[in-house]
């Protein structure tokens, strides 16, 4: 059965023609377990994915291509590296800088960009908690949220029911 499409949107949407590549990625700092489903869900979105992790031979962020296509997700706000490997994100051209945390904790990043003498204002570009509200626990589950608050973000919605 072939199907007739009312538009290029549409077709889109059933899976009949494949997203013309948009320049969009996602670099996933640290390995951690939300860090390997971030990547793998990034990837069947369409995203070019890279992972960044300076305990890794070859792979901390001056390793990895980063541009103003880019989206740079800390996923552990708990390692010693945190204001190194943030430091380091908002000195590049990334789109999107934004580390894991919850709301409730006192935000390690800060303090941690301050000692390494980043500007109030680079610190403010810091997007934390990252992700919609949907209440997620798992590592699969902060990943998708992540991940749908930053498409929400490049497609300039509030995420979320509103439309």
């Amino acid at each position: 059965m072939v199907a007739d499409f009312d538009s290029q949107a549409c077709a889109l949407a059933h899976g009949a023609v494949e997203p013309a590549p948009d320049g969009r990625a996602v670099v996933a700092v640290f390995d951690s377990p939300v860090a390997t489903h971030l990547l793998h869900f990034a990837a069947t979105l369409g995203y070019r994915v890279a992972l960044a992790d300076p305990r890794l031979d070859g792979a901390g962020l001056a390793d990895v291509t980063i541009d103003a296509g880019t989206d740079v997700v800390v996923t552990d706000h708990d390692r010693p590296e945190l204001g190194a490997a943030l430091r380091d994100a908002l000195a590049s051209p990334a789109r999107w800088v934004g580390v894991m945390g919850s709301p409730r904790h006192t935000a390690p990043h800060v303090a941690a960009l301050r000692a390494l003498g980043v500007t109030e204002d680079d610190i403010a570009r810091v997007h934390r908690p990252i992700g919609l509200n949907i209440g997620s626990r798992t590592p699969a589950e902060i990943a998708l949220a992540t991940l749908a608050g930053l498409l929400a973000d490049r497609n300039n919605r509030p995420g979320g029911f509103a439309f």
